[in-house]
């Protein structure tokens, strides 16, 4: 339950919007009805008319599940993944209106952000996100077969025979295949600390059992736990993304080094970071680059920041707090110095 960990407060959450046939939305339903913020929408995501009904120009990021059903072990295999890719380029070739897009963006708060979404103060040539053209949507789309990968981009110029985790979809985040999960299997088994680390990216560390109960609220009698001790399982980690143009960090985002903002980071804000994510064409600032994003972890120690990168990172529960605090700190400081240049100026 990754979008509705309980470390998440209700004020965090984002709206989940399921578009898909009605039948098997019927069917799951059971399963989701509890959870807040979801929405059912019955209708084809082929159809565009129904896809900006649910404005997935706004939307943070559009997940597209691949539809395994009618498709025979006689079959070519490529056709496994066929709805989902022609999902995905149809979601593409759409334009939407402009002013639609700069009221979405407008939403967005600056500093920290619990998923990929694009900072609200940055320039046309840094931000590249504003969901004008289908193709700057962030979507994330599942391949039964990993050599479908070559057909989700038309401008991808990787070899068809290149795998999976050398092309451009996989290194950009867009695409996820099932045999990743058999990579993550055998890691978990040579590794026992590395499901620990899975389970911590997706839910914040918490136990399925843990999540069961918080979020259904099943087995825990009114009495066996106080409200400030379910504050305090639930006061986790979650892992976001911090911004390089705004915020606390802004002053690395001009030829920074990769280690110094990683130490300020953690001594200051208790934050540890894992890795960044930066644009794909960093050199091209003209309105028709592209606004796809690669993932870097663990970054050099000498490694030079960019203002638009953002940082992935572990934010403590209490990261306002803590921004706020130093903040104060910060203003004090510089009243004080100023104060101090001011008596040295009199005498």
């Amino acid at each position: 339950m990754p979008l509705r960990a309980s470390n998440y407060r209700f004020a965090e959450l984002k709206p989940v919007v399921l578009l898909g046939n009605l039948e098997y939305l019927k069917r799951e339903w059971n399963s989701i009805k509890n959870f807040p913020k979801v929405y059912l929408m019955p209708g084809s995501p082929l159809n565009r008319s129904y896809l900006r009904a649910v404005n997935i120009n706004s939307c943070d990021m559009c997940v597209i599940l691949s539809a395994r059903k009618g498709v025979s072990e006689n079959d070519d295999p490529t056709l496994v993944d066929k709805s989902a890719i022609l999902c995905s380029l149809n979601i593409k070739s759409m334009t939407f209106d402009e002013t639609a897009a700069l009221i979405a963006r407008n939403k967005k708060l600056p500093g920290f952000s619990p998923s990929s979404s694009p900072v609200k103060s940055l320039s046309k040539s840094q931000l590249r996100g504003e969901a004008i053209h289908g193709a700057n949507i962030p979507m994330i789309t599942e391949l039964a077969n990993d050599s479908n990968v070559q057909f989700l981009d038309q401008d991808d110029e990787d070899d068809p025979d290149t795998e999976l985790y050398m092309t451009q979809p996989f290194a950009c985040g867009t695409a996820f295949a099932v045999s990743v999960l058999d990579s993550l299997m055998s890691t978990s088994y040579f590794n026992e600390n590395a499901l620990t680390l899975i389970r911590t990216l997706i839910t914040g560390g918490a136990t399925p059992q843990l999540e069961q109960i918080l979020a259904e609220g099943a087995g825990i009698p009114g009495s066996q736990l106080s409200s400030s001790e379910l504050d305090y399982i639930r006061d986790r980690c979650k892992v976001g993304q911090a911004s390089l143009y705004d915020g606390p960090f802004a002053q690395f985002g001009d030829n920074g080094v990769y280690s110094d903002l990683f130490v300020y980071a953690l001594k200051y804000f208790g934050i540890l970071c894992i890795g960044l994510h930066r644009f794909r064409d960093t050199k091209d600032k003209s309105a028709s680059s592209s606004c796809k994003r690669y993932v870097i972890t663990n970054p050099p120690n000498d490694f030079t920041l960019l203002p638009s990168d953002m940082v992935f990172c572990f934010l403590p529960y209490d990261v306002e707090l803590r921004i706020s605090q130093q903040a104060d700190l910060d203003q004090r400081k510089k009243k004080k110095k100023s104060s101090s240049r001011s008596r040295s100026s009199r005498h």
